[in-house]
């Protein structure tokens, strides 16, 4: 179900926890899953669960928990907005604005190339660089003003 390159990146987050532990694992396998795929689908995330000898609820659960994984297929760049109350009192919503009418789209959907997903997000961790935009679940980008975005829309569309 997954490449060995990826059982192999697996197993060295399961060699972190006791051997007994190694579920403990679940949210790096995911990522390493996620990575591979795309997103997790239903197979994939069985798969993981059956590699780490837990039941697949305890994926799915946390797998619907945290918003970094994709339970659907998103677009080639997701791109998450912090929209929790300290970025949104920072213009986060106006941001969140500025993306649907430059991107044509709304949360939780895909512009029609497939190129961009936009996601709604609570908080990354970052108040004091709101308003703060997450691209793939690796990339944050600070202080994002329309000039910003301007910037990393058309980079990312290289």
């Amino acid at each position: 179900m997954l490449s060995a390159e990826s059982l192999k990146k697996i197993d060295r987050e399961i060699a972190k926890y006791p051997a007994d532990q190694k579920q403990s694992a679940v949210m790096s396998a995911l990522a390493i899953a996620q990575d591979e795929k795309g997103w997790l689908a239903n197979e994939t995330m069985n798969f993981v669960a059956e590699y780490l000898g837990m039941p697949p609820i305890a994926v799915y659960e946390v797998a619907s928990f945290y918003n970094m994984y994709n339970l659907q297929p998103v677009g080639r760049h997701k791109i998450t907005v912090c929209t929790n109350l300290p970025c949104a009192l920072s213009g986060s919503n106006d941001t969140a604005t500025y993306l649907k009418k430059k991107l044509g789209i709304e949360f939780n959907q895909t512009t029609p190339d497939g190129k961009f997903t936009l996601k709604e997000g609570e908080c990354f961790g970052a108040c004091g660089d709101a308003p703060v935009l997450l691209v793939n679940n690796k990339r944050m980008c600070s202080f994002m003003s329309n000039e910003k975005i301007d910037q990393l829309l058309e980079e990312l569309r290289k």
